[in-house]
């Protein structure tokens, strides 16, 4: 039967070169020609029997060493070892998330739970199936495979056993860095993991099969509790699908899942930090004087915060030294650069290039961070601070928010959008995503936002806006706000001096906004004394409130009250 199998797979690989990959058929064709591993390479990683999965590959490679998936890259994969020591490869035609390929199957136990949508699109199980058998016969044609076995969350009484099963070191080494590493006993211990990941990214969807709409499908099945991967080879797939997993669970136990960095100061303190790309959520996070708790996903429970991931994510385009000094540290031996363009002859990493793609990805493990914590766990957060980076100039730099404003913010999760960072983008604009992560969501965003208000009201903890964007005027009349006054506003957050600051009503927008801040000039605190053009001031400021409001009414009816009010003041919008 595995014979049977496998040479049907073959069969319909030759029989389609055109949906495969170059990649997928040289690979192919590669199986032709057998070679045995190495006496060496069979001790520095455990072999695991597939068969149960209906994979009768006999040459696999489970939690193989950095270094062995090195070589096993540099051999079979074209990936490169770079000058600074990390692994430089590529994801091929996809360099980024395919949101639009994203399916979830619908199934009895979790339809009803389950957020609809263009976030959330429905899959019907026979199709799920169907793809799962092409994620399995393409594996089936490969002469070796890898397995990684691994940890989502940081605390025991939370956290799942992912297995991933890949064709390319590459996505090993990835996902051996973004997963919590289990220790040798742990390992053999490990048993049947909670979810499995079929990594056939590689080989391509079929287009004909139902509920396809190209050529890429990653899909998650709860009740089988598999994720299938076709059609992308973008590494960060694999790691977005363990968190909409702990998306939907986790809130189920009535724990927080959340798209957010978390820091601790030398108190204790927990600090929070969410916010779109391009707001500064990395670089703010990444402060010497406070332990680094994780970049990306957490959790919020009873007994505190844990990171998701025992690793980071972190885009590298234009990074230096200087800018980033903990990110570019941890650029070595271990680290996975994706998509970065390396000099041939010296190896070489150019960050200055954006010729493969904007972004440009380096994954290494979380402890390649000096200042880490080790467990990845804290106490419950001190402050929560929203980033934003408002294109328009006229929300403040930073305000304290009330309860109900908090949330508000929290379901809006604003950014902007300026010239250049999209074909056809000409001014700013504004984008909304629920949660500061609805790419990411399973339940309705009000459910995270209840779960965070109620954890708020239990734990006392104080929130923040802060502005990272424009001063002065919109884009292309104001200035960026300086990182200076933004760390010391985050400096001020933390000391506590902030909170003692007197406040006055923000015009549009009703937010408290300091008076005084150390380190920034009380004229910046406030939108409307650095705008030369007052009129044009209150014409901005009116029209973000109103796209605030027309996004904030798809909520009607789903939210409380109070949490309505924490939005634009209803007179300046209807002004």
């Amino acid at each position: 039967m595995g014979a049977s199998t496998t040479l049907s797979a073959w069969r319909l690989q030759l029989a389609l070169p055109s949906l495969a990959s170059p990649r997928a058929v040289a690979g192919g064709l590669y199986n032709c020609v057998a070679t045995a591993l190495t006496f060496r390479e069979r001790e520095a990683s455990m072999s695991l029997d597939l068969t149960p999965y209906g994979i009768y590959v006999t040459q696999v490679l489970r939690n193989a060493s950095p270094a062995a998936l090195y070589e096993e890259g540099v051999r079979h994969d074209d990936d490169q070892m770079t000058a600074l020591g990390a692994l430089a490869t590529h994801s091929g035609s996809k360099t980024g998330r395919s949101p639009k390929d994203k399916r979830i199957v619908e199934e009895e136990a979790s339809v009803q739970d389950i957020w609809w949508g263009d976030v959330n699109i429905k899959l019907n199980e026979h199709s799920f199936l169907t793809n799962r058998q092409r994620a399995i016969d393409y594996m089936n044609t490969r002469q070796r495979l890898y397995v990684v076995d691994g940890y989502a969350g940081w605390d025991p009484k939370y956290r799942l056993k992912i297995r991933v099963i890949c064709a390319r070191p590459y996505h090993a080494l990835f996902m051996h860095n973004m997963l919590i590493r289990p220790k040798r006993k742990e390992l053999a211990e490990f048993n049947e993991p909670d979810y499995v990941i079929y990594n056939a990214g590689e080989f391509p969807a079929n287009v004909f099969t139902k509920d396809m709409t190209s050529k890429t499908s990653v899909e998650l099945s709860f009740e089988l509790r598999e994720i299938v991967i076709l059609g992308t080879e973008y590494a960060g797939e694999m790691k977005k699908g363990v968190f909409t997993v702990m998306n939907y669970l986790m809130p189920k136990r009535g724990v927080l899942s959340m798209h957010c960095s978390a820091n601790e100061g030398p108190d204790g303190d927990v600090s929070l930090f969410f916010g779109l790309s391009g707001t500064g959520k990395t670089t703010l996070s990444a402060d010497t004087r406070r332990r680094l708790i994780g970049d990306d996903e957490h959790c919020w429970t009873d007994e505190g915060v844990f990171n998701i991931e025992g690793g980071c994510y972190a885009k590298c385009i234009h990074l230096s030294s200087d800018k980033e000094p903990q990110i570019f540290q941890a650029i070595r031996f271990g680290t996975v650069l994706e998509n970065t363009v390396v000099d041939p002859n010296t190896r070489e990493v150019d960050f200055s290039s954006a010729s493969i793609t904007e972004n440009t990805r380096a994954s290494y493990p979380i402890e390649y961070i000096s200042n880490a914590k080790i467990p990845c766990v804290g106490g419950h957060p001190k402050n929560i601070i929203l980033l934003t980076c408002d294109a328009f100039g006229v929300l403040p730099p930073v305000s304290k928010l009330t309860p109900e404003q908090a949330m508000y913010h929290y379901l809006s999760g604003y950014t902007a959008k300026v010239a250049g960072t999209e074909v056809g983008v000409k001014e700013p604009e504004a984008t909304f995503s629920a949660c500061f992560g609805a790419a990411f969501l399973v339940w309705h965003p009000t459910k995270y936002a209840e779960l965070l208000a109620e954890q708020m009201r239990k734990n006392d903890t104080h929130a923040w806006l802060v502005n990272t964007g424009w001063s002065g005027g919109a884009y292309g009349v104001g200035s960026r706000i300086k990182l200076a006054y933004t760390r010391a506003i985050i400096d001020a957050i933390h000391s506590g001096e902030l909170a003692q600051s007197p406040t006055v009503e923000d015009p549009y927008f009703g937010l408290s906004v300091p008076l005084s801040c150390p380190g920034v000039p009380a004229s910046v605190l406030q939108p409307a004394s650095v705008w030369s053009d007052r009129d044009g001031y209150d014409a901005t400021g009116r029209k973000l409130a109103r796209l605030f409001v027309e996004n904030f009414s798809k909520y009607a009816g789903q939210t409380a009250v109070g949490i309505q009010t924490g939005g634009p003041r209803v007179e300046t919008v209807t002004a």
